[in-house]
């Protein structure tokens, strides 16, 4: 359950390359899974182009075209998967148990039904 007033980094973004949240406390609701599932598809395709370009350094026909365009394909994997690194993180740092000193006492957050809003 994703606490109140947590908010999802999804995996892409909106107008104007603003990021874009959700908003959920399921995380099996299509939004959650729609996001899981392009996570796994930029991961694929990161690991995919460093498969690729790893022989580009070596390769002495490439010219300078093709290593700008390496170049910009490496960056743009690079923003995808850190947006899905800071995503994660963040989502198993809520995850973790809270652990509090004995005296302490923490309520957990429950109430509403679980809601699934994105917004950018």
């Amino acid at each position: 359950m994703m606490p109140q007033n947590e908010l999802r980094l999804l995996p892409w973004t909106g107008p104007d390359g603003k990021p874009c949240y959700l908003s959920t406390d399921d995380s099996g609701s299509y939004m959650s899974r729609l996001a899981d599932n392009i996570e796994a598809v930029q991961l694929g395709m990161a690991t995919e182009l460093v498969e690729q370009v790893s022989a580009v350094p070596g390769d002495r026909d490439a010219g300078p075209e093709d290593l700008h365009r390496m170049l910009s394909e490496l960056i743009g994997a690079l923003r995808d998967v850190l947006r899905v690194a800071t995503s994660r993180g963040h989502l198993l740092a809520m995850s973790q148990p809270v652990r509090v000193a004995p005296d302490m006492n923490l309520l957990p957050a429950f109430g509403s039904p679980p809601t699934d809003h994105s917004f950018c």
